[in-house]
């Protein structure tokens, strides 16, 4: 019954994101920004909604009151990534536009990608590391000052539930150039929709926002240990079941 209604939702996600996908193209000469990352934010809502309502996911939400307030107040969220639910939720839970920081092969993804291609966001050459990050940080100052936040996922590719990669320090370097704050995000997500899977388990996503880390005079490896240490705890406090067989190690070693 899973893997039925999970296809169904992934024929729901590709019957949606058609219609979207085309009005963002055909208006992306004539719109401004923000009325095509709500065209955006509008199909993914629809993604989450047909998530719950097919699939029997839903999400409970921790720190709202922790996110910057005002119009133009900067954040670089950075956000534990083991599904693509998080990729999609995040858009549909903030307060302000966000800006994804993503490799430009998504644009080549039929209407996804072509729509993205579209929208005020980030998309760089990963071959070319230090072009990359300057394109980076010249384009996060600039949508940060928009009061758009730029959205950054550190370990850089999706997580098996249970475990952590390695925290990569692009998002606290972005930060520390812009002075702009770090709100690090810990999302429960493959317990219900585990990474390269289309199955989505019926099942409670938690999501835990952090209070905001203030970027200026850090270091920048420095400043990302502390938001890998807080979201890998996290992790461990809204999902203990994944963490059973670390826990034993550690007692084990002790």
């Amino acid at each position: 019954m899973a893997l039925l209604r999970s296809l169904v939702h992934v024929l729901w996600m590709f019957l949606t994101v058609v219609p979207y996908a085309i009005a963002i193209v055909v208006l992306s000469p004539f719109a401004k920004p923000y009325t095509l990352y709500r065209i955006a934010r509008g199909w993914l809502a629809q993604v989450m909604r047909g998530l719950t309502v097919i699939c029997g996911v839903r999400w409970r939400v921790h720190g709202m009151e922790n996110l910057p307030s005002g119009q133009t107040s900067p954040a670089i969220l950075l956000v534990k990534h083991q599904s693509t639910l998080e990729t999609f939720l995040m858009p549909v839970l903030m307060p302000h536009p966000l800006a994804y920081v993503f490799k430009r092969e998504l644009l080549y993804i039929p209407f996804f990608g072509w729509a993205i291609g579209r929208l005020d966001m980030v998309h760089i050459d990963r071959s070319q590391r230090a072009q990359a990050f300057n394109k980076v940080v010249e384009q996060g100052k600039r949508l940060l000052a928009q009061g758009v936040w730029v959205i950054m996922f550190p370990e850089g590719t999706r997580i098996p539930r249970g475990r952590g990669g390695p925290y990569k320090s692009g998002g606290t370097r972005l930060a520390v150039a812009t002075g702009a704050p770090v709100i690090p995000i810990a999302v429960a997500s493959a317990r219900c929709w585990p990474r390269k899977s289309i199955l989505k388990h019926p099942g409670v996503v938690d999501v835990s926002i952090g209070q905001p880390i203030p970027s200026t005079g850090r270091d920048a490896d420095e400043l990302m240990r502390e938001v890998e240490a807080w979201i890998e705890s996290e992790m461990r406090r809204l999902d203990p079941d994944a963490y059973v067989q670390d826990s034993s190690k550690q007692a084990a070693q002790a």
